[in-house]
């Protein structure tokens, strides 16, 4: 059997048990006489989420129509889904899923902090799906000079600070093959923001204030998350060769840990050096 042939049983499933414990009182709605079902009617659903009986009713059938995310959105809604539950809702009708964009981290907790914490000396860094610097140790943090919060208050962004550094302040080494991967990856991540104001003021502030940045988002180029060797430079200690390594983090959607191995013994030294460094940005 198919992926979209099992997935429609279970999309059919799913509605069922979700409409069944949702009672009318809990929508506002008389419960009326003779109810056969301990929830909510098709029809109240297909009423409630603003869409035609028939269409509802096919959905729950698992019959092979399309929805929009608009629709499941309605529907979500009428049956009180919590988050995972829509996510599941939108996977089993296979329209691609994205959170809402207030989910989008700006803190992380104690837990995932001591974890970043605990890594040293290797730099540790969490980014959410813009490159704004969630979370880093002090490691990541004297390397590349970030502060813990930019003057706004706003999170210091990693695309931001290397895009609009001069060449000499840049710690990043062989900017013209790294760069054009890290606006590849913000694409991909931007397919499920494209409209948002604060990703649209994103791209066309930093296209302002860095021409490179507008020829490279101008190619159209995709890509995601993933192990690559890189090269740095910090001032006081040289120049340092690393692996970086991309780790998702459970219940943050669209974040990620990303932890900075040495590739050599010279490059360790060179990182341990760094531990307990002032950081020029503070």
């Amino acid at each position: 059997m198919g992926t979209t042939q099992r997935r429609r049983p279970e999309l059919a499933a799913f509605l069922r048990t979700r409409r069944a414990r949702v009672t009318p009182a809990d929508v506002g709605m008389a419960p009326g006489l003779r109810r056969r079902t301990p929830g909510l009617r098709r029809e109240e659903v297909a009423q409630l989420s603003g869409v035609g009986i028939t269409w509802y009713t096919w959905l729950e059938q698992g019959r092979p129509i399309n929805a929009s995310a608009q629709v499941l959105d309605a529907v979500a809604r009428t049956l009180r889904l919590d988050p995972p539950e829509r996510e599941h809702l939108y996977h089993l009708a296979e329209v691609p899923y994205s959170s809402a964009p207030e989910a989008v981290a700006q803190t992380v907790g104690p837990e995932v902090q001591g974890i970043i914490d605990a890594l040293e000396p290797r730099p540790a860094v969490v980014y959410n799906s813009r490159f704004d610097i969630v979370a880093a140790n002090e490691v990541y943090r004297i390397l590349f000079g970030v502060p813990l919060r930019q003057p706004s208050g706003r999170l210091p962004n990693a695309l931001w600070a290397l895009f609009t550094a001069p060449d000499e302040d840049c710690p990043l080494m062989f900017r013209e093959t790294e760069l054009p991967v890290m606006v590849a990856t913000l694409r991909a991540a931007y397919g499920l923001h494209a409209g948002e104001p604060v990703w649209e003021d994103f791209i066309r502030k930093l296209s302002a204030a860095s021409p490179l940045f507008a020829r490279l988002w101008e190619s159209g180029d995709v890509a995601e998350p993933g192990r690559r060797v890189k090269g740095f430079r910090h001032p006081a200690v040289g120049e340092l060769r690393m692996t970086s390594l991309s780790l998702s983090i459970h219940g943050m959607p669209e974040c990620r840990i990303v932890v900075y191995t040495p590739d050599d013994e010279q490059t360790a030294q060179r990182t341990a050096q760094l531990t307990g460094m002032k950081n020029p940005a503070l």
